[in-house]
């Protein structure tokens, strides 16, 4: 019941910002230039910001290396879910602009906003470390295979209709992956910021914009329904596939290598393995429409995935944690 009252709890939350952005953009608060201008402040200050301090504040160097062995069961389940995802992306021959949402639901989950709360719900404060496993893996792999798959995936670039430039670095090194690299070198170098009183400033400053981005990713989500209509909600086949990845394929992925670790002799707490894997089966970015917005890709996909990825999260989690009570 905690599980179930937990996810309810979490899932009606994000309801109800959503459903704010809908009704204000029905009302006609929001401009057409608004949404963009929402996805250049989140993609260019609000993330950065938002993932320098999360980092510093729940890791340290000493937990970082306390966690390196988990980190191994994270990565190979997310390498192998990039795998599955480009698979079936040739398969089904998902078309432009659907290709970098479809792999990124497959492999990159919402982990601090829905994955953290619920995790101390359900395991409490003893867990955490196990968390920050995942996190870091999420982290990694969203800001720099899964955003540049996004950015690859422009439509207009592949059917040659959008700007020919050179090789863009600011392309490989968006300013969310920049955001983490800097919170590492902090970590790594032992450079103080968090706890250093006279900088206080720059940390409240940090958290208060960082603290934008989940309300404005919702709001965001909300402004796409409300132009495209409930009748954009559906489920295609992209859709079902894209969802099968998530509450599916990514836990049994991870699922799979816990117990091939546990197999070939190597000790894998009970708590590590129910957290990783209830951090794989988290719902979708809510990030995932801004990044598609900003590879001129199909937002109303993005859109449609998140959301119904957040709502069914409320049925997946109680039976995921019904079946990972063997562990």
């Amino acid at each position: 019941m905690t599980a179930l009252y937990t996810s309810v709890q979490s899932i009606l939350t994000i309801v109800l910002i959503i459903a704010l952005g809908y009704i204000l953009q029905k009302k006609g608060w929001f401009d057409e230039a608004f949404g963009g201008t929402i996805s250049t402040l989140l993609m260019k200050v609000a993330l950065p910001a938002s993932i320098f301090i999360s980092v510093l504040e729940r890791l340290t160097l000493s937990k970082l290396i306390s966690i390196s062995s988990g980190l191994v069961y994270g990565f190979g389940a997310v390498i192998l879910g990039y795998i599955v995802a480009f698979a079936l992306v040739k398969l089904l021959k998902v078309r432009p602009g659907r290709r970098g949402t479809f792999i990124n639901m497959f492999v990159n989950a919402n982990t601090i906003f829905i994955g953290l709360p619920l995790n101390l719900a359900l395991f409490g404060d003893k867990a955490t470390p196990y968390f920050l496993t995942y996190y870091v893996v999420n982290t990694v792999s969203t800001w720099t295979l899964g955003a540049f798959i996004m950015s690859w995936d422009d439509p207009t670039k592949i059917a040659g209709t959008g700007e020919k430039t050179s090789f863009n670095w600011k392309k490989l090194l968006p300013a969310p992956l920049v955001g983490f690299i800097v919170a590492l070198v902090f970590l790594l170098l032992n450079i103080p910021f968090v706890n250093v009183g006279w900088l206080g400033f720059a940390k409240n400053t940090l958290d208060y914009v960082g603290s934008l981005v989940t309300p404005l990713s919702l709001i965001y989500i909300g402004i796409i329904l409300a132009k495209a209509g409930f009748g954009a909600i559906k489920f295609d086949r992209d859709s079902i596939v894209a969802l099968i990845g998530r509450f599916i394929v990514a836990p049994l992925l991870i699922t799979a290598l816990i117990v091939m670790g546990i197999h070939s002799g190597f000790n894998v707490p009970s708590l590590e393995a129910k957290t990783l894997i209830i951090q794989a089966s988290a719902p979708g970015l809510a990030v995932l429409p801004i990044l598609a917005n900003q590879a001129h890709a199909d937002e109303e996909y993005a859109t449609n995935v998140v959301t119904l990825s957040t709502v069914l999260f409320a049925i997946v989690v109680p039976i995921v944690m019904m079946l990972i009570q063997g562990f």
